[in-house]
């Protein structure tokens, strides 16, 4: 069935949770300016910047969030090392309440996109990054951090942006290492293949990324229903939490 969440409960018990929250952390550049001629070169407009702004994107996002719920946050990532890892290192260390774990991988680029934007609209994204899986001490190092952090946290969750640091042996390690502390996984998903999360107690998929998953439908209450159990039959999930848009989310239970 689809519950009807206390969302003042759950948020106000978030001020006395400590979260351990693990995934692909990125840099949002939002870049502001003017377009005003036609490049002489090619017929591609002309960008004029007049000012930058930078954010954490990614799971340095959902920390961030976390923090303003008031959650204690261990944080654990990877950066390359350049300017966008450390600009993300900065930009961590300023969120209250959050002990962050940046792990620096020389072979990496840290994942950095850059929006233009002029008169309000966004003329372009660019990505700079590097997206594979993660290897070795840098592999080890994440276990390592989380295995430790678990013994102190209420729930872990997993912001997987598909950029390599959560890999499906990494999450099995992760879902393994956190239900062995008792610590209950929540993982906001990436992908179509959604064995990876096999084990997960709540998932969160958007409606878009719930039929996409499921080749289903999920649209109406019903359909999102029928998508979401599929889900969890399939994969061992106890809880799906969907997303709806403006029509709020949906929380379905196995």
């Amino acid at each position: 069935m689809i519950e009807r969440i206390n969302l003042t409960a759950s948020v106000e018990a978030l001020a006395t949770a400590k979260v351990l929250c693990i995934g692909d952390v990125m840099l949002d550049r939002f870049v502001y300016g003017d377009v005003d001629r036609i490049s002489p070169e090619a017929p591609i407009p002309v960008f004029s910047i007049n000012s930058d702004n930078l954010m954490l994107g990614g799971a340095g996002n959902v920390a961030r969030n976390l923090s303003g719920l008031g959650a204690t946050t261990h944080f654990i990532a990877v950066v390359g090392n350049d300017g966008a890892g450390k600009d993300i290192t900065k930009l961590i260390g300023k969120i209250s309440d959050t002990e962050p774990n940046l792990i620096t991988d020389r072979t990496r680029r840290t994942s950095i996109k850059t929006r233009y934007i002029a008169s309000g609209q966004q003329m372009m994204r660019a990505d700079d990054e590097t997206v594979g899986a993660i290897e070795g001490h840098t592999k080890e190092r994440v276990i390592t951090l989380a295995k430790s952090a678990l013994k102190d946290c209420s729930a872990m969750v997993l912001a997987d942006y598909a950029k390599g640091v959560l890999t499906p042996e990494i999450i099995e390690e992760l879902i393994g290492l956190a239900h062995a502390a008792k610590v209950p996984v929540v993982i906001d998903p990436q992908g179509l293949d959604y064995s990876r999360y096999d084990g997960a107690d709540l998932i969160t998929p958007n409606r878009k990324e719930l039929s996409d998953a499921t080749a289903l439908p999920a649209n109406s209450d019903d359909e999102i229903i029928a998508a979401a159990r599929q889900l969890i039959s399939d994969h061992n999930i106890k809880s799906v939490l969907a997303t709806r848009s403006g029509d709020g989310m949906s929380l379905i239970d196995a």
